[in-house]
C-alpha cells in the first residue's frame, strides 16, 4: 500500500506545460554542488518535483532534499546570478544619464528591482500555502495567480504562464546574441592591438561561431556545463578585481561631469541598467532550494543582502568607470573592457572575461534549446538515430540564428539596451507588481491603509511599461541611426 506521504508528493511542472523550469532547475547538478550558472537569469536546480495545477499536494518537502543549500550558498548563488556581462556596461549607462542622475538612478532601480523580487517571493509563498504546492516557479506563480484572481482574469491563466515563459526564453536568446557581439568585439580589440590584421566584427563572429557549434553540440551536457560554470565564475572574479583596481586610479574630478545629460538618452540608460539587473529569473529557484527559506525574505534576509551587494557593486563600477574614462577623446564603449589599455595584463583580462562569457553562452543556450527540441521530437516521432542527428542540426541552426542577429546588430551598447528594455523590463518591473495585485485581490486588507500598495504596484508597472516602450524605441532608433551614419561617434561596428 502506498505511503500517505507518497500520495501527496507535490507535482511541480510537467515538461510539456512548463519546460523552462524543469530544464533550468536541473541544469547544474554538477560537481561540488555547483548549481548556478555564472550569469544572470541563470537556472538553479531544485528537487525533481512535478507540478500539476489541478492537484493540491501538501507542502513541506523542501527541507528533505539532500541538495538543499545553506544561507551562504544561496547568497553566493544570488550574487553570481546577477553579475555577468551587464556590469561591464554600467559606466556607459551612467554616461547616458549623467554622473548624479545615473548613479542615483542605478541605486533607485536596484531598490525597485529588489522590491519586485520580494513581491514575487511573497506571491509564491501565499499561493503555495493556499494551493498546497511545495514550490512554484515564475511562470507557475503567474498561472495560479490568474486562476485564483478576479473572475475576468481566470480564463487568462494559461496565457499568463505562456507569456512569462516566452519572455524568459526571449531573455535567454537575447543574452546569447549579446554574448556573441561581446566576445567578438573584445577579440577584435586584442587582435588589432597586437597585429596588423584588421577585419570587421562580423569576421570575428564567424570565427567564434565555428567554435561555438561544436561546443554546444558535444560539450553542452549537464556535467560538462557545471565545470564551465565554475571556470566562468573564477574568470569573472579575477577580471573584476583587475578592472576595479584600474578604474579607481587616475579618476577625474566628479564636478567636471554633467549631473544630467538629456532626456533623449535616459531610455538607453534604463535599458542598460535593466539588462544588468535582470536576476529575477533565479529568485524563486534559489529560494526553493534553501534549507531555511524563511531566511530569504525580510530586511536582513538573503535576498535583500544579496541584491544590496549587487547594487553597490554595479554603482561602484559604473561611477568609477565613468570618472576614469568619461570626457576622454574616445567615448566610453559598450563594455568597460574595451576601454582598457593595450597592455599584457589588461589584454589577459579581455581574454579571460571573453572565455567566461563563451562558457556562459553554453549555459544560457542549454535551457531554451532543451525546451523547444523535446516538443519538436514529440511531433515528428523520430527514432533514436534520427533524433540525435536532428538534435545536432537543430542546435547548429539555433547558433546560426543567434549569430545572424548578432551580425545584424553589431553595436554592443545599443544591443544591450534593446534586450534590457524588451525582456528584462517586463520580467523585473511589469509582471511582479501585476501578479501581486491579482494574487491579493480578494484580500484587500493586505494592501495597507487606503490600499496604498495597489497604487505603488501600479506606479512600478507603469514605470516598467514606459521603460519598455521608450527604451525599445530609442534603442531601435539608435541602431538604425548607426546604420545610416556608421562613422558617427559611438557607432563603431
Amino acid at each position: 500500500m502506498m505511503d500517505e506521504t507518497e500520495e501527496k508528493t507535490p507535482l511541480m511542472n510537467s515538461d510539456s506545460e512548463n519546460g523552462y523550469s524543469s530544464t533550468a532547475e536541473q541544469l547544474l547538478k554538477g560537481p561540488i554542488n555547483s548549481e548556478l550558472t555564472s550569469s544572470r537569469s541563470t537556472p538553479i536546480s531544485v528537487p525533481d518535483i512535478k507540478y500539476d495545477p489541478e492537484k493540491k499536494p501538501s507542502a513541506g518537502t523542501r527541507s528533505s532534499s539532500q541538495h538543499s543549500t545553506t544561507n551562504l550558498q544561496s547568497l553566493m548563488h544570488l550574487i553570481k546570478a546577477n553579475v555577468g556581462s551587464g556590469i561591464m556596461a554600467m559606466p556607459l549607462a551612467i554616461s547616458n544619464a549623467g554622473i548624479v542622475v545615473g548613479t542615483v538612478g542605478i541605486l533607485v532601480m536596484g531598490l525597485i528591482a529588489t522590491h519586485c523580487m520580494h513581491l514575487l517571493v511573497t506571491c509564491s509563498h501565499y499561493l503555495c500555502e493556499k494551493e498546497g504546492h511545495a514550490y512554484l516557479d515564475f511562470g507557475q506563480v503567474a498561472e495560479v495567480a490568474f486562476k485564483r484572481g478576479p473572475g475576468s482574469m481566470k480564463k487568462f491563466s494559461k496565457a499568463a504562464l505562456i507569456v512569462v515563459n516566452v519572455f524568459l526564453n526571449i531573455t535567454q536568446f537575447g543574452f546569447c546574441c549579446v554574448y556573441i557581439v561581446f566576445i567578438a568585439r573584445n577579440v577584435q580589440e586584442v587582435v588589432e592591438g597586437y597585429s596588423d590584421w584588421k577585419q570587421i566584427i562580423q569576421v570575428h563572429e564567424v570565427l567564434l561561431v565555428i567554435l561555438l557549434i561544436p561546443f554546444v553540440i558535444f560539450f553542452c551536457d549537464l556535467k560538462k556545463l557545471s565545470y564551465a560554470s565554475m571556470a566562468a565564475n573564477v574568470a569573472t572574479v579575477i577580471a573584476l578585481i583587475v578592472i576595479f583596481q584600474h578604474i579607481v586610479q587616475h579618476t577625474k574630478p566628479a564636478n567636471r561631469f554633467p549631473a544630467f545629460t538629456e532626456w533623449s538618452k535616459v531610455p538607453l540608460f534604463f535599458g542598460s541598467a535593466m539588462y544588468a539587473f535582470e536576476g529575477i529569473g533565479v529568485v524563486l529557484p534559489i529560494e526553493n532550494k534553501m534549507k531555511t527559506p524563511e531566511d530569504y525574505r525580510g530586511l536582513s534576509g538573503v535576498l535583500t543582502l544579496g541584491m544590496t551587494t549587487v547594487t553597490v557593486l554595479y554603482t561602484a563600477v559604473g561611477f568609477y568607470g565613468y570618472l576614469r574614462y568619461g570626457l576622454d577623446d574616445k567615448p566610453i564603449r559598450g563594455s568597460i573592457t574595451l576601454n582598457l589599455p593595450h597592455t599584457w595584463l589588461y589584454t589577459g583580462v579581455k581574454v579571460i572575461y571573453s572565455m567566461a562569457i563563451f562558457c556562459t553562452y553554453g549555459l544560457q543556450f542549454y535551457v531554451p534549446v532543451n525546451i523547444v527540441w523535446p516538443h519538436i521530437t514529440s511531433k515528428l516521432k523520430l527514432n533514436r538515430r534520427a533524433a540525435k542527428i536532428g538534435n545536432y542540426i537543430f542546435k547548429t541552426g539555433v547558433v546560426l540564428i543567434t549569430f545572424s542577429i548578432a551580425a545584424a546588430i553589431p553595436y554592443l551598447d545599443k544591443f544591450i539596451s534593446l534586450v534590457g528594455s524588451v525582456s528584462c523590463a517586463s520580467l523585473a518591473l511589469i509582471f511582479p507588481p501585476i501578479l501581486h495585485i491579482i494574487t491579493f485581490w480578494d484580500e484587500k486588507d493586505r494592501f495597507g491603509p487606503c490600499r496604498w500598495h495597489i497604487y505603488k504596484d501600479v506606479l512600478i508597472a507603469i514605470l516598467g511599461i514606459l521603460g519598455f516602450i521608450t527604451g525599445t524605441y530609442t534603442s531601435f532608433d539608435a541602431i538604425v541611426d548607426c546604420f545610416k551614419n556608421p562613422n558617427k561617434l559611438g557607432c563603431k561596428a
